[in-house]
């Protein structure tokens, strides 16, 4: 049991709150939104029916409780709360928690403890800036409960004095805004649902009120969610997607105002929230295209978060996803677009950036634009591994509507990404349940791209999952990749050979062939002195190969080199007699080390 003396003063009355009441108590609410995030996504239908209102409520909730810790004093605890949420917020109902959270620090003096008048005009003052937020604030949604709940505890702060009663009595108050809801949006009416959003918040204060009640910190697991009924089409309506990128970023040190922000916003998509303030601001949007939008939006500020969520495959994995197994990969998986969409991979991109600049691998910049760029700046690009959030947010979703899950990631050699969606998937796995397979191809681009076709091809064939894995963990090691390199300073820049090699090996004018060993790492294959000569020992040893094992198939890559790619397309043709599954350009990330002109064969063999 908790002390009470350690989370009030005056406890007897319930008269003032301290920091670490609020902690264990929004701890407390967050679990709720955990444990129900399945019936959260499986009612959402506004303002976009792509079933991930609890999973981004979740992931929210989930970026607060990693990242702060407790502490007595009430306004550092709120604050503490409000900027891990609106670093962490995710889809269009965890920013609006956020900013709620955001006009709550806001609104609360800096002080150790907090009374119920103190407390009930925050809540109140909070309101205008969840509304301000918001290019087209909607009734019936999240915004009319917390205001109908504002109101009550305003309006009843002076006949019931303490918290603890305040909030059990707003219990019924928020439960009759929240059924109001299904009449008042014609979205909701047809469906008979209540708004997502608004019950998230719900469910949020009752599992505060249920701390409340018993003081209790063991209370506070998060319980595996068992029992969890997959959401099938017959359950709900399917919808139209006028915009397909769910399109949120952090800007900080803007150089225009919100309303500004909110213009420029709306130009590019619907759906528009803006949270925070010019310092550090959280934007919400719909739109079609995130590469052109994040391009104006470099001149705004400095972009030091990008996420882009695609809604329509999102809405596949409710209302069309033609198996029970879910197959994820990042963004080195260098696959052609159609085997993606047909089997309808999630793909989770890596981070680059270019100085202060910031994007997401083959979203916000795409192949032709970055090669373009690492002509002409001065500056070469780092990137940054997929952080275990963003795997935990795609899991939990995934997990609400698949039997299981299968992630096939680019060499842990070269990336933290691969422990970190380990990681991810033991965490979500425990809550949901449900079997998280991570597996390390110990290569990337094309042989990641062949590794993950093949899964597609064992799972559409019926294998179990864990047949499947097994089979895909046998075919790592008869993956292959030889990259010819025409230009040897892109290596040397990124650090991938040292500066006097490589000064050597250039005046020489030798050119490389790169291939992985069978650790994930890189290796020299041979040297040459020229991309033909390189080539053509490339395609020599690729014959000697196939003499002595079966190919099951390649994938042809190029570094803005397509005459050099249709090239060794037609020469492994000849090879082989078959015709590459996919002849596709090299992901930024791996073409910023093979440079410009690069050309690139993979191989998968049957044993």
């Amino acid at each position: 049991m908790v002390k009470q003396s350690n989370q009030t003063r005056a406890i007897d009355n319930h008269i003032v709150i301290n920091g670490k009441f609020l902690y264990y108590a929004f701890i407390a609410g967050g679990n709720q939104i955990l444990q129900h995030q399945v019936e959260i996504n499986r009612i959402n239908v506004f303002p976009v029916s792509d079933k991930d209102t609890g999973t981004n409520l979740a992931a929210t909730i989930r970026a607060v409780i990693d990242t702060i810790k407790p502490h007595k004093s009430y306004k550092t605890t709120v604050h503490n709360i409000a900027e891990a949420a609106l670093i962490g917020a995710r889809g269009n109902s965890g920013v609006i928690f956020a900013q709620f959270l955001h006009g709550l620090n806001c609104e609360t003096q800096n002080s150790h403890y907090i009374n119920l008048t103190e407390f009930a005009h925050s809540v109140k003052n909070a309101i205008p800036y969840i509304y301000n937020a918001i290019s087209n604030p909607v009734e019936g949604t999240m915004l009319t409960v917390i205001r109908d709940w504002s109101d009550f505890i305003n309006s009843n702060k002076e006949q019931i004095y303490d918290f603890r009663q305040v909030l059990i009595e707003s219990i019924h108050v928020l439960e009759k805004s929240l059924a109001e809801t299904t009449y008042k949006l014609k979205e909701l009416g047809r469906t008979g649902f209540v708004d997502a959003g608004a019950k998230g918040f719900v469910l949020f204060i009752k599992g505060i009120v249920g701390f409340i009640q018993n003081m209790n910190i063991r209370d506070l697991k998060i319980e595996s969610q068992t029992g969890i009924t997959l959401i099938h089409t017959d359950d709900i309506n399917e919808a139209e997607i006028p915009y397909r990128f769910c399109t949120e970023a952090i800007i900080k040190n803007m150089n225009v105002d919100n309303q500004q922000l909110k213009h420029i916003l709306l130009r590019n998509g619907n759906s528009v929230v803006v949270a925070g303030s010019e310092s550090t601001c959280r934007i919400h949007v719909h739109s079609n295209h995130p590469t052109q939008l994040f391009q104006e939006l470099k001149s705004v500020g400095t972009i030091t978060f990008q996420k882009v969520d695609d809604m329509v495959r999102q809405q596949e994995t409710v209302f069309k996803r033609k198996w029970k197994i879910a197959l994820v990969t990042d963004s080195t998986c260098d696959l052609s677009q159609a085997f993606i969409d047909f089997y309808q991979v999630h793909v989770v991109p890596l981070n680059i950036n270019f100085g202060d600049n910031h994007f997401l691998d083959k979203v916000t910049i795409q192949p032709d634009q970055f090669y373009d760029m690492l002509e002409s700046q001065s500056e070469f690009p780092k990137t940054s591994q997929i952080n275990e959030q963003t795997f935990n947010n795609i899991y939990s979703h995934l997990a609400s509507h698949y039997d299981a899950i299968i992630a096939i990631h680019l060499t842990g050699k070269f990336s933290g990404t691969y422990n970190n969606s380990l990681k991810a998937a033991t965490r979500i796995a425990n809550e949901f349940n449900k079997p998280v397979y991570v597996i390390d191809s110990k290569s990337l681009s094309g042989s990641l791209g062949l590794l993950v076709l093949k899964a597609a091809h064992y799972i559409d064939a019926g294998f179990d999952v864990e047949t499947i894995v097994n089979k895909i963990k046998a075919d790592v090691s008869r993956t292959f990749i030889f990259v010819s390199v025409r230009d040897l300073k892109y290596m040397i820049k990124g650090g991938r050979v040292s500066k006097p090699k490589g000064l050597i090996a250039r005046l020489l004018g030798l050119n490389p062939v790169i291939s992985m060993d069978n650790q994930g790492k890189s290796i020299l294959f041979g040297n040459t002195f020229s991309q033909k000569s390189s080539l053509k020992k490339l395609f020599s040893h690729i014959g000697q190969m196939c003499n002595r094992q079966p190919l099951w198939n390649y994938i042809i890559l190029h570094a803005h080199h397509p005459e050099g790619a249709r090239a060794a397309e037609e020469q492994m043709k000849r090879l082989t007699g078959k015709t590459a599954v996919s002849v596709v350009d090299i992901s930024p990330v791996i073409g910023m080390h093979a440079g410009n002109g690069a050309v690139a064969v993979s191989l998968l063999f049957t044993n």
